[in-house]
Formats: structure tokens, sequence, C-alpha cells
């Protein structure tokens, strides 16, 4: 009994012993190891102990104070004879009337007295707009101004007091800050959709238009068909940009999207609303982006700014002394470091407006005042639409059914001016410019502030004797 006693006692020792053992050698690991051998008990998702930093993002805010201003957009376009009324007259249409195509989109409501901003590419070649609202009510929409070279809208509904948005200074913000994605996908009305802003001033050379301005914020909020016209918003529910595209090998969002910048945007829309076209400033350079080899081979180490390859003769920077070999950095108080983020900054004047180019010549840098100019080389504004109107000399009757089955607008005199010196003479009966029907005084203006140096009307005088016309403007 002595012996069993003594074994037992042994083992009790012995197993104390390597108990002890293992603890201490635990604690001496855990302490290695960084970790705290009276540390608080794990918590689980209830846990309150999270900094302020860290806490979940709230979007309720910004959607609440974006969706009522997110108008989802549906377009009908109709067969078309074809479209220069020129050579339907002489060698007709082969094709026939198509088939009208429906087409669906996102705009954003800019004013209370129902202001929209979209895509061009939403209403493009479009006759009928319909704009619903968040709350259902539908309203026929008619088209105030377009710029292809932005891919920029602006369309108005007749009603008032109207929730809008309030723009943000896109130029604040922020790679990697939340943003909101609201619009229509897939018809889906008043969709919300997160991420970040992932990039700025990115081309994706997606706008195939003459002077076509990219300049994005890519963000990787999802963006899908009908988003297109939609808002990017920040987390107070402003307005940072413009939904435009999705890079996709697929059609469907895969991760990436892109905007027009607010600002870019407010400029556009505020040159149509008062003008009915883009009031479009030019610098006269030819610039370039610099990369590591271009400046190893041009014999300079800096790569923030933007190489002039050519400055135009009499334009507006050859006047102000700039000289190729010149390395823009700066628009008045904005870095310009890529050829989109130099584009972009421009496109935010009028001509006749005065900016600070700052620019780093042999290594030294200076800030030149330069005016910029119009397409025409002088710095004065374009005519509005309805100087354009009253250019053409004539005054102007809408037909109602006073001609049955025609549908135009009806030329009731003519004076001096571009009507009367192409020929056009009282009673003309204009069915169609640009190839697009004209029924009354605003479908005119409309399609005129669209017209950016030619215009082609169609026709019919009294006794049925067709007449077509051309002239520049």
């Amino acid at each position: 009994m002595k012996k069993i006693a003594s074994f037992v006692l042994a083992g009790f020792i012995g197993g104390a012993a390597s108990l002890g053992a293992l603890k201490l050698y635990s604690d001496h690991t855990r302490a290695e190891q960084g970790i705290v051998a009276d540390a608080t008990p794990v918590h689980q998702a209830s846990y309150s102990g999270v900094s302020a930093g860290m806490m979940a993002a709230d979007f309720t805010k910004a959607s609440e104070n974006t969706i009522n201003c997110v108008v989802h957009i549906q377009t009908v376009s109709k067969g078309r004879a074809g479209i220069n009324p020129f050579q339907d007259f002489f060698f007709g249409n082969p094709f026939g009337q198509g088939r009208p195509q429906i087409g669906s989109g996102s705009g954003v409501i800019i004013s209370e007295d129902g202001y929209i901003v979209t895509n061009n590419h939403v209403i493009e070649g479009a006759d009928e707009i319909e704009v619903t609202l968040n709350d259902k009510r539908t309203y026929k929409a008619k088209v105030i101004g377009t710029d292809p070279s932005t891919d920029l809208a602006l369309v108005q509904v007749q009603e008032n007091k109207l929730p809008y948005i309030t723009f943000a200074n896109s130029d604040d913000v922020k790679v990697g800050q939340w943003v909101l994605a609201v619009g229509n996908p897939f018809n889906l009305n008043s969709t919300v959709t997160a991420g970040i802003v992932s990039a700025k001033s990115r081309k994706i050379d997606i706008i195939h238009k003459d002077l076509a301005i990219e300049s994005f914020i890519q963000t990787d909020a999802a963006v899908n068909p009908g988003n297109s016209g939609g808002a990017l918003v920040n987390t107070n529910g402003e307005l940072v940009g413009i939904n435009s595209a999705i890079a996709s090998n697929t059609g469907s969002y895969t991760g990436y999207s892109f905007a027009i910048p607010s600002n870019l945007v407010k400029k556009i829309i505020n040159d149509l609303a008062e003008y009915g076209k883009v009031q479009r400033a030019f610098i006269g350079v030819s610039i370039r982006d610099i990369d590591s080899r271009f400046a190893k081979d041009k014999g300079f180490s800096d790569l923030k700014g933007v190489y002039l390859d050519n400055v135009t003769q009499n334009g507006a920077a050859s006047e102000a002394g700039l000289q190729k070999g010149d390395i823009i950095k700066k628009i008045n108080d904005r870095n310009t470091y890529t050829v989109s983020e130099l584009q972009e900054q421009i496109a935010l004047y009028r001509p006749g407006d005065k900016v600070n180019v700052t620019v780093s010549r042999n290594g030294k840098e200076e800030v030149l005042s330069v005016t910029l100019k119009n397409s025409n080389g002088n710095p004065e504004l374009a005519a509005s639409r309805s100087d354009v109107i009253r250019s053409f000399g004539a005054e102007f009757e809408e037909l109602g059914n006073e001609m049955g089955n025609i549908k135009g607008l009806k030329v009731k005199s003519v004076s001096t001016g571009k009507f009367r010196s192409i020929g056009i003479k009282e009673g003309f009966i204009i069915t169609k410019v640009n190839n697009e029907p004209v029924e009354t005084l605003e479908m005119l203006e409309n399609v005129i502030a669209r017209s950016e140096s030619s215009v082609y009307i169609e026709g019919i005088y009294p006794n049925g004797t067709r007449a077509y016309y051309a002239f520049g403007i």
C-alpha cells in the first residue's frame, strides 16, 4: 500500500509539474506573439469597441437626398427614310421606313422648373422622350441642347417645384472616397449602388466625336445598361458626376464604371440652357502626355505636366507667349499633369475668358495670362439659337390643320437674311431640318441648336413643289 501511495503521489506531483511547465511555456509563447495572457475575451458581432473611423458607412442620407432627383428616361426613335434629304430626293432610299426603336436610361433633375441632364447617347436620334419621376409621374420632355463631344444633353419637362440635386465641386473629389451610383439599370427604377472613387481624369476613348473631351471619374460602384445619365453622388447626396460608361467585355458591369465630372457637367448645361450650344474655348496647342522614355529623350526628369508639341499660329497660346517645348503644369490653380486634365480644365471656360497658365521652360516656371478663343480664332461668344433664327430674316407660322396631312412650319414672310439669299420664298412649308421633323418654332430652334456648321432644309410649297435648301451657320 505504501508503494502504491508513493507511486500515486509521485504521479500527482509529476502531473502538476508538467501542467505548470506547459502553462509557463504557453504564457511565454503567447508573450512572444504579442498576446497578453489576461486579454479581454473575444467579442463577436455585437462588439462595441470599434473606433469611429472603422464604423460601417451609412448611405441612407445620400440615398434619400438623391433618389427623388433621378428620373427614368424612355425614348422612341421612329424609322427614318434616310440621313440625307438630297440623297433621298435624287436616288431614293432602298431600305424604306425602319421600325421604331425603344431606348431607356436615366437623368438627373437640376432645377425645380424641370431641367434634366442626361447623356447625349441616351436621347440621340429620339423622336419622343418620356420622363418618369420616382413618384411615378410621367411627362413628355423636349430637348434644350446636346453636346456629343462630352456626351451630355439637357432636356426639360413642363413642371414646377420639382426636387433637384445639389452640385459638388468635382475637383475636390478624392481617390478612395465613397460614392453612390443612382439610376435605372435594366429598367429597375431608383436603384442605388455604392463604391469608391478608383481614379480621376480617365481617358478611355469611348466618345468618337470631334473635339471629344474625356476626363472621367472612375468608380467601382455597380453601373449597368440603363444607368447612363444617372447620378454619381458623394455621401451627402451631392452630385459629383453623371454616369456615362462601363468597361466590360460582356456589356454588363465587371468592376469599372465612368462618370463625367460635375464641374464639366455644370458648365456644359449652363451653355446649353443659355445658348442652345456649347461655348467651347480653345487654347491653340498640340499636346502630349509625358512618360519616362519621352522625358529622357528630351533631356528632362520632371514627368509632371503636359508637353507642347506645337503652338497654333495666332492662337491664344501663341499670343500669350507659350512656345513649343514648354510644359504646362497648371491652369489657374489646378494641376494639369495629363492631357485629359488639361482638356477638362480648358473646357470649363468660354471664349474670351482669361486663364493663368503655369509653364516650365528650360527648368524654370513662369505664369502666362492667356485669353481663350473660339474655333474661329477670336475671343467672341457664338450667337445664341435665337440670334441664329433671327439671322434667317423670316417670320414663321405654325400650320395646325391648315394643310391637311402636311405637317411643318410655314414661312410667313421673308426679309433680308439667309433665307432670301438662298431662295426660300414666302409660303414655303418647312417639313424637316437636318432630317428631323419640324412643326413648331421651338422644334426649329432645337434642331438649329444641335447643328454644328450646316443646315439642310426640306419642304414643300403650297402648289405641291418640293424644294431642298442648304447653307452654313
